[in-house]
């Protein structure tokens, strides 16, 4: 795809790219696909799917208790348990606030590891990585930003998220809908949003503006950004899904460069 090329443009060192359709086959690529870059918080989507297939076998359910009191995995998932940032502080009653909380991704990690007696680093390889032939990804540290990756292994996941084959799709789809409605919050590094509109594990794009997807974009558009400089995107209604990762965190260059990748990617398949 010449629309990936655009790259090449931005103020980085390593960068690289691909666009996987619905049916999983790979629309374009460009760049080093192979090399392994921190994905920050596109940790957070293996995560929250390690974490659905751990309801789907049982062992945990969403509406559980989790985290701080009054809380649940739901909730976790959600960004919605009252949990601070980066802290495991309480700074709201559960369901009442959209706080992106990295401590959050955190308490899901060590429910589920108490639940199935293995440690979250490894239920995420077994359950996600290793049936996706992920092997170039691992977790190394917290589930909430600490995932080392490729491109290549990341468009096997974006392939999964518009065709599962490990979770029941009406798991996903409950996944990819807005969870706790009309919540306000703030998007990092975006400001706050009305509403700050997520899933549960992936940022719903809706109507925010602004925004780190494109202005073409669907509102149904899911997937989530890490400030490694790092995002992976799924468009329903366009069929397709992208992946970008850098080695330069992000920053005002990101929230320049991206939106017109994506209008570009998303102009180009239309013409397909």
């Amino acid at each position: 795809m010449n629309s990936l090329r655009m790259i090449e443009n931005w103020p980085v060192e390593t960068a690289a790219a691909a666009v996987v359709r619905a049916d999983g086959t790979l629309a374009g690529a460009h760049g080093p696909a192979g090399h392994r870059f921190p994905l920050a918080s596109v940790t957070k989507p293996l995560a929250a799917y390690a974490a659905l297939l751990a309801v789907e076998e049982g062992a945990i359910e969403l509406d559980e208790p989790a985290g701080p009191a009054g809380s649940t995995v739901r909730h976790l998932l959600a960004h919605t348990s009252g949990l601070a940032f980066d802290e495991h502080r309480v700074t709201a009653e559960p369901g009442t606030r959209r706080l992106y909380s990295n401590a959050g991704f955190e308490a899901l990690g060590e429910h589920i590891a108490g639940a199935t007696d293995i440690p979250f680093a490894e239920y995420l390889r077994q359950a996600v990585l290793e049936p996706l032939g992920m092997a170039s990804t691992d977790l190394p540290g917290s589930p909430a930003k600490d995932g080392v990756s490729t491109v290549a292994d990341l468009v096997r996941f974006a392939a999964e998220l518009q065709a599962p084959r490990l979770l029941a799709r009406s798991t996903l789809e409950e996944a990819t809908r807005v969870a706790f409605p009309g919540l306000t919050g703030v998007l990092p590094g975006y400001g706050h949003q009305r509403p700050n509109d997520w899933g549960l594990g992936f940022e719903i794009r809706d109507g925010k503006s602004p925004h780190w997807t494109g202005a073409a974009s669907s509102p149904r558009t899911f997937g989530h950004f890490g400030q490694s400089g790092t995002f992976l995107w799924v468009d329903p209604d366009a069929g397709a899904a992208c992946v970008s990762l850098t080695d330069r965190p992000f920053g005002p260059w990101a929230v320049e460069a991206w939106p017109p990748l994506t209008d570009a990617v998303l102009s180009e398949l239309a013409r397909r």
